[in-house]
């Protein structure tokens, strides 16, 4: 039998399925991380962003067994976390957006005029991703912040790669006009 690390996702998958409940945890700890920074970044909250992926979570376990292709449970799992947060998003009308800030190296000092820049222009910006329409965000935000291709988004998102370039291109555009407004 492989080790837990050898496993695939297929055979992770295939064992839940056939009744090993404790697989699961091997897949969530394979793709938590990922889904939380994605839910972070698109609702501004931890607390919610961990409430969203724990739902998508149970959502995917509960429908595992109509996975057409194990071998892509990662992109599926996002699918589900992306469809919740969407949903959430529309039922609460939230415009907020945070993005992930860097924290300063341990012992470096940083000048308190540039650091105070960094923070307006970290505001503008996160007010600027506010006003873009959840599709927007979330094209932006995976392959601006998060650094995916446009296959890997297609696949998470189950759009297709044209479409997700004029998405992408389209908030570009709306993030130009709004920052000179917020400027």
């Amino acid at each position: 039998m492989a080790t837990t690390a050898e496993r695939t996702d297929a055979q992770v998958v295939r064992d839940v399925i056939q009744g090993d409940r404790d697989a699961y945890r091997l897949l969530v700890r394979r793709y938590g991380d990922v889904l939380h920074s994605h839910a972070v970044r698109m609702v501004g909250s931890q607390d919610v962003a961990a409430d969203l992926v724990q739902d998508a979570l149970v959502r995917g376990y509960r429908r595992l067994s109509s996975l057409r292709d194990p071998d892509r449970v990662g992109a599926w799992l996002f699918r589900i976390l992306a469809n919740r947060v969407r949903d959430h998003l529309r039922s609460t009308r939230r415009k907020e957006i945070s993005l992930h800030v860097v924290p300063p190296v341990p012992g470096e000092r940083r000048d308190p005029e540039e650091e105070a820049s960094g923070a307006e222009v970290h505001e503008r910006v996160r007010r600027a991703l506010g006003r873009l329409t959840p599709e927007q965000r979330e094209a932006f935000l995976l392959k601006h912040v998060e650094g995916r291709s446009y296959e890997e988004m297609a696949a998470v998102m189950d759009l297709s790669v044209a479409a997700l370039k004029m998405r992408v291109h389209r908030a570009r555009d709306a993030l130009r006009v709004l920052l000179k407004e917020f400027a």
